[in-house]
């Protein structure tokens, strides 16, 4: 009698077995948290990261986000109390807390997205609606977005879902508003430079003024120095003259005379003269004898 190999049997059953423990495990990291159903029914949710056991072919895990998520919301156009156009671009920070609740009422993270835009977008409408356009852009911008974002908390958990804060990331005036408004702001700003370069020209002539009368006055003393030492000098040289034609009226004469020839012959200078001339006097005779 033949006998038969039981080898393929264990082979089948191990294969079998490995298949079914893979089946039977499941891994949940650090980032992740997940929900088990069977046949479409909760069964319950998994937050601990780790492996974890299930029953194969029959339990399915579904994983989701279990980090804090960001949400970067369309801009939009919103009306303030006293009528003025802002276009607001928000940014908000959420995450899971009930993943049952998560997938039973958006499913997804776009679905969760698209719904917090709605409510976000619609709570800025109504919070923005009650403040005026300088209040917005100053000192009531923070209080604005903390109403905001506790409105929307506590709509919020109605998917599962905690929404830690909401935040204006950009905040600008419509593109048609925006040029009316740096018009207004470029004008303004010539205002300005053409009224301090008034002042700056009116304060450059008072300086060029105050410069010029100062000028004039040390112009002035100067002149009046130089005219007295000048005067002093001329007297001085009288004086000197005087003594030296007292002392040797001959000799003064002769110096005076060099002193004429000195001045009008100079260079190539040509002088045509009578032979009675004063001036040829003292060249016949230095002493004019």
């Amino acid at each position: 009698m033949r006998r038969v190999s039981v080898w393929p049997v264990l082979a089948l059953i191990v294969v079998i077995g490995i298949a079914v423990l893979w089946q039977a495990l499941f891994v949940v990291t650090e980032g992740q948290q997940a929900i088990i159903l069977q046949f479409g029914e909760y069964i319950r949710t998994v937050q601990e990261p780790g492996l974890h056991f299930r029953v194969p072919f029959i339990q399915t895990p579904i994983y989701f986000e279990r980090r804090v998520l960001m949400a970067d919301g369309r801009a939009d156009e919103y009306l303030t109390l006293d009528k003025k156009r802002l276009v607001v671009d928000h940014i908000s920070r959420w995450r899971i807390v009930d993943p049952f609740t998560f997938y039973q009422t958006v499913r997804t993270e776009a679905g969760a997205l698209a719904r917090l835009d709605q409510i976000i977008t619609s709570k800025l409408r109504q919070e923005i609606a009650n403040v005026e356009f300088i209040e917005v852009i100053r000192e009531e911008r923070e209080n604005v977005m903390q109403a905001v974002t506790d409105e929307v908390r506590q709509l919020a958990h109605q998917f599962g879902v905690e929404v830690l804060d909401v935040r204006i990331k950009r905040l600008d005036l419509p593109p048609e508003v925006q040029d009316s408004v740096f018009a207004r702001m470029e004008a303004e700003r010539r205002r300005i430079a053409l009224r301090y370069r008034a002042e700056g020209e009116e304060a450059a002539r008072e300086i060029r003024a105050a410069a010029d009368k100062e000028r004039e006055i040390i112009l002035a003393s100067a002149y009046e120095r130089a005219e007295r030492i000048r005067g002093e000098g001329d007297a001085r040289a009288a004086r000197i003259y005087a003594e030296a034609y007292g002392q040797d009226p001959d000799f003064y004469s002769f110096i005076r005379r060099m002193e004429t020839y000195r001045n009008i012959v100079t260079g190539d200078t040509t002088l045509i003269l009578d032979a009675d001339s004063d001036l040829l006097r003292h060249l016949e005779s230095p002493f004019g004898r």
